[in-house]
């Protein structure tokens, strides 16, 4: 499992991983979660630069099984996850738009 810095979660066989933390990934699935549920997209090889690695590590097949989660299909797990977004992404726009008028400027990697 593979946790990106812009929040993505990423699980696969790990296949090569170098210095720098760049990683690659097979048969990788993008995994979503929304409260108890979550969704799974098919992404394939994955290559990952490792500027963007967050966290990396071993899932435990018997743990996760063990998880109150309850898969969803793809397109619902987007909509719950355009849902949950939205509500944030205007909260950030007001703030971006309080501080402009106060004369300062927001790093959007800072939000």
């Amino acid at each position: 499992m593979v946790l990106l810095r812009d929040g993505r979660t990423l699980i696969g066989f790990l296949r090569s991983v170098d210095q720098f933390a760049n990683l690659v990934l097979h048969r990788t699935i993008e995994r979503i979660h929304v409260g108890n549920e979550y969704g799974d997209i098919p992404r394939g090889v994955f290559i990952i630069r490792g500027e963007n690695v967050v966290l990396l590590g071993e899932i435990d097949r018997e743990k996760e099984s063990k998880l109150p989660l309850k898969e969803i299909s793809v397109d619902d797990i987007l909509d719950a996850q355009r849902r949950e977004q939205d509500p944030r992404q205007e909260k950030h726009r007001l703030i971006s738009k309080a501080l402009k008028e106060r004369g300062l400027g927001v790093n959007e990697d800072f939000c």
